[in-house]
């Protein structure tokens, strides 16, 4: 009997690598049934479109990175926390690199998309969220101090995590892994009460 599931998994993860290594505009039905060894037809029975299967794709990678977050934050509030989230959103490490280079394939896409595009925002909203109540509990410990706004200082906490991704996937033997972890403590030390 045919496992539903454990076929709609196959087929997302037939995409990402599609995605990864020819770009979003190269997912096409035909390209993804092709990599997961199965007829076009056989899609249909699982998904309504090519968008159907790229926005379960795209929920499918942030699954797996809210539940290693939730490990890696498991027992750390304020600074510490927020460090370890800020850190994880870099492509440090094999695994992250090809998630950034999901995500960025897919800005391009969402522009034109209206459904993964709400997707890309509701998804942005929880990390700034995130980002900010961490910001708050960090500043009411006393872990950080500064005069900003704390929602100023989480978009550009952000946008550096954004920048430094797309960078470290242009121009990896620039900006390394040592490097690119060292720029982003550096923010966060300069916020710091007492640098880390």
């Amino acid at each position: 009997m045919v496992d539903h599931e454990e076929r709609r998994e196959e087929v997302v993860a037939a995409a990402c690598r599609v995605i990864l290594r020819e770009g979003i505009e190269a997912a096409t039905t035909r390209a993804i049934a092709r990599e997961a060894g199965y007829s076009n037809g056989v899609l249909t029975h699982y998904f309504a479109d090519k968008d159907e299967i790229l926005l379960s794709a795209l929920r499918s990678s942030h699954r797996r990175i809210v539940a290693r977050l939730r490990g890696k934050l498991a027992g750390r509030t304020g600074y510490a926390a927020l460090r370890e989230l800020l850190l994880d959103n870099l492509p440090l490490d094999d695994e992250r690199a090809r998630e950034t280079g999901l995500e960025v394939g897919f800005w391009s896409r969402s522009l034109t998309s209206t459904a993964l595009l709400e997707v890309q925002r509701e998804e942005a909203a929880e990390l700034r969220y995130l980002v900010r109540s961490l910001l708050g509990a960090a500043a009411e410990a006393g872990e950080i101090t500064t005069g900003e706004d704390l929602d100023d200082v989480a978009e550009r906490l952000l946008a550096l995590v954004d920048g430094l991704s797309v960078r470290r996937l242009l121009y990896p033997d620039v900006l390394g892994a040592e490097r690119l972890e060292r720029l982003l403590t550096a923010e966060l030390d300069r916020l710091a009460a007492t640098p880390s």
